[in-house]
Order: C-alpha cells, then structure tokens, then sequence
C-alpha cells in the first residue's frame, strides 16, 4: 500500500505545504451520495488545477467566517429522508433546508465563487465520537487543513476536532477521492 502525506504529494508536484500529519492514501471510491451528485452536476467534478495551498491572512479568515456563518445561519437542518424519501442524497440546499453536505456543498461552492480554487475545497467525510458519518470542507492552507463544519461556527484545524477522517475529494480532481 502506497502511502504518501500531503508534503510529500504536494513537493512531488512541485508545491509546498507546511507539515500535516494528515496522510493521503491511495484513491478510494466516492461517496455514493458524491457519485449521484456527480452524475447530475458533471461540471462539479472534473479534474481541477492544483493550486498552492491558501496563505492564511486576515482576508482569508474574514472570509471563511463569513461563509460559515452564514451558510450555517441560512440552511436549516433537514434530512435527506425527509425531504428526498431517500437515505443519502447529495445536492445544494433546497428552501433553505438540507444535512451536512448540503452545507459543505454549499459553503464550497460560495468560497469558489469568491475565488477560492476547487483544489482548496474539499468535501471531506468524518466519523464523530458517537459513530456517526459526516461531511465538511475541508480548506487547504499553508497552516494546514482548516474545517468549516455545519456543527461549528467556529473554524478550526483538523487536529482541534474529535472526528476520525475517512476519505476526501482529491486536490487535482473534485470526482476522485482519496483515503485518509
């Protein structure tokens, strides 16, 4: 089994990150929610340009905050079952209601749009304490993985949570995804 930390794949492409013991393992399957989502929003999941990780500044910070704050104030929580008849669907908020990757997409697709390179944007699934799965974004900075979590107003590094990282989107293609 190849593994590589995310220095290591970064330098190897000619980028450079400051350290991060979040390891990148080899490409893994989607989530099926991700997969469906592919299917109905093809441009969303192509290959993206490898961009440099994000200098983190206060422009950056202001912004992020923005986005979760708002996005996290805007969407009310509904699940997939409720508002689908299905277990997992994953799409952009409907009515302003939608589960946690409704938020994630969400919130990347507003950072995107405010200039953020997909490839710093990555829909990341979670285990939490009590064993259950769940989405955020991920936003690849120079300081490391910053997470924008619809259970948090707070923006915090990956290592200042208690989840257990799965899987991610892979930074040089939003429709691949790569073990954690």
């Amino acid at each position: 089994m190849l593994k590589l930390t995310l220095s290591g794949l970064l330098l190897a492409s000619n980028f450079i990150l400051s350290s991060s013991e979040m390891n990148l393992e080899e490409r893994t399957t989607q989530p099926i929610g991700h997969y469906d989502f592919c299917k109905r929003y093809t441009d969303e999941c192509k290959p993206t340009k490898l961009y440099k990780p994000l200098v983190v500044n206060s422009k950056l910070l202001n912004l992020l905050n923005k986005v979760n704050l708002s996005v996290n104030s805007y969407i009310k929580p509904s699940t997939d079952l409720e508002l689908y008849g299905k277990n997992e669907y994953w799409t952009y908020p409907v009515n302003s209601l939608g589960d946690c990757e409704d938020y994630v997409l969400e919130k990347r697709r507003w950072l995107n749009e405010a200039g953020i390179p997909l490839s710093n944007l990555l829909i990341t699934t979670v285990r939490m304490t009590d064993k259950q799965y769940h989405a955020v974004l991920i936003v690849r900075t120079t300081e490391g993985y910053l997470i924008l979590d619809n259970l948090s107003n707070k923006i915090k590094k990956w290592t200042e949570t208690n989840y257990q990282y799965l899987k991610s989107q892979s930074p040089s293609h939003a429709g691949h995804w790569v073990k954690l």
